[in-house]
Parts: structure tokens; C-alpha cells; sequence
């Protein structure tokens, strides 16, 4: 099994074509060969317990929100709870798979897609580097950026420093500080998003009362605060 305890930290799989990548809620990810980053990294982060473990998904997401804005600038955003934004339109998916034994996080697989070179989607709410920037980039490059990032954000993490990446993950929050229409399973409703909690429900405020929402507990809609 690709989490076995002797893996070493930090091995990658760098993929070179997905046909079905899977994101969150079980959403496909689409991806032409050889055209964009598709990498799984094993991480143990066992110096974080479980109920610490939306810490990691700050981690990884500021780490390639960093990256991207080095080429897109500000108006990359980290989109609740594990997709990349650029101008509204989704430039990077992760997924993060935490193994847990004695109450730490033993092992995490974290599977990274970031749209590079694709130009053209079928669904008309996504993007890439190269269709924003009309120009081919290197992978390897990019993903040899993208380590050198993380690592420095990981080391924030595992040295104490998660004050200051949550900080810099509120300040990035896609819609914060924005009237937008969220949707649950009873209602659709008018609120803005404030921030993240201690383990990463979305907070959510609609007239003077803050909702916090769980992974798959609310959706954006987009198309009606248009």
C-alpha cells in the first residue's frame, strides 16, 4: 500500500496523464495528457492530532495558492475547503487522505492537480496557466517551485507557526468579505464568509448570526450573485 510506514516522507508520484481523477464530492477532474501537474506526495504529520487536520489542508493550499500567484498575482484564491481559484474559474484541485493510528496523523496522501498547459475544457469554469498567460510553461519547473514552497510552509506548520498560515489562509479565503448565495440541503440563503474555525468549518455570516458549515454541509452559488 502506497501508505505503508516505511514510505518516506515526502515521496512524490508525478502522473503523467489522469483519465479519472477523483476531487471533492466525487467530482471528476478533467486533464489532457501531458498537458498538466497531477502529483501525490506522502507526508506524516504526526506531530498534528486528528482534530488538526484541516492544518494541513491550510498548509498544502497556501503552498500552491503562493505558486500560482507568483505568475497570476492577487486575484488567486483558496476556494473552501481544497480547490485553487483564479477570477472565478478553478485553476487547482486537492485532495488530502489522512491513515490515523494512536491519535496522530501517521500518514497523508495529498493529490495535487494544477491546470498548466490545457487551453481548452469542457466545463466552461475552469482555467490554467497557460490559457490565462498564452504561453507553454515547463512542469518541471513549476513543480520544482512548488517543493521549494512547500517545504517552507511546512516547516512553519511543524514548528508551531499555524497562527500565521491561517492568517495568511482567511486573507485568501475565494468570497470572503463578499455578499454571495450559499445553498445546504433545507435552504438557499444570502450571507458572506468570514473565515475558518479550529477544525476548518467554513464560517459563514447572514444577518448578524454565523453559520459553520462541514465539508459537504453547503455549496457556493455563483451564478446568482452575478
Amino acid at each position: 500500500m502506497i501508505h505503508h510506514p516505511s514510505t518516506t516522507e515526502g515521496t512524490t508520484i508525478i502522473a503523467n496523464f489522469q483519465t479519472a481523477g477523483k476531487g471533492q464530492r466525487g467530482n471528476s477532474w478533467e486533464s489532457q495528457e501531458g498537458k498538466n501537474l497531477m502529483f501525490s506526495i506522502i507526508l506524516k504529520p504526526s506531530f498534528l492530532s486528528p482534530t488538526e487536520q484541516f492544518q494541513l489542508n491550510i498548509t498544502i493550499s497556501l503552498a500552491v495558492s503562493e505558486l500560482l500567484t507568483t505568475y497570476l498575482g492577487k486575484k488567486v484564491k483558496v476556494k473552501w475547503p481544497n480547490d485553487i481559484f483564479f477570477e472565478d474559474k478553478k485553476i487547482c484541485g486537492i485532495l488530502i487522505q489522512n491513515f490515523i493510528k494512536s491519535s496522530t496523523i501517521e500518514t497523508s496522501i495529498v493529490g495535487i492537480g494544477i491546470n498548466i498547459n490545457q487551453i481548452e475544457f469542457s466545463e466552461g469554469k475552469a482555467t490554467s496557466l497557460a490559457r490565462e498567460l498564452e504561453k507553454e510553461f515547463d512542469r518541471n519547473i513549476l513543480v520544482n517551485e512548488f517543493f521549494v514552497i512547500l517545504e517552507r510552509n511546512y516547516l512553519q506548520l511543524r514548528t508551531g507557526g499555524i497562527d500565521r498560515l491561517k492568517s495568511r489562509y482567511i486573507e485568501d479565503l475565494y468570497k470572503r468579505g463578499e455578499a454571495g448565495f450559499y445553498k445546504t440541503k433545507e435552504t438557499v440563503f444570502k450571507g458572506m464568509i468570514i473565515g475558518v474555525d479550529e477544525i476548518g468549518q467554513l464560517l459563514i455570516k447572514e444577518n448578524g448570526n454565523t453559520h459553520s458549515f462541514q465539508f459537504k454541509e453547503v455549496e457556493f452559488l455563483n451564478f446568482m450573485d452575478k
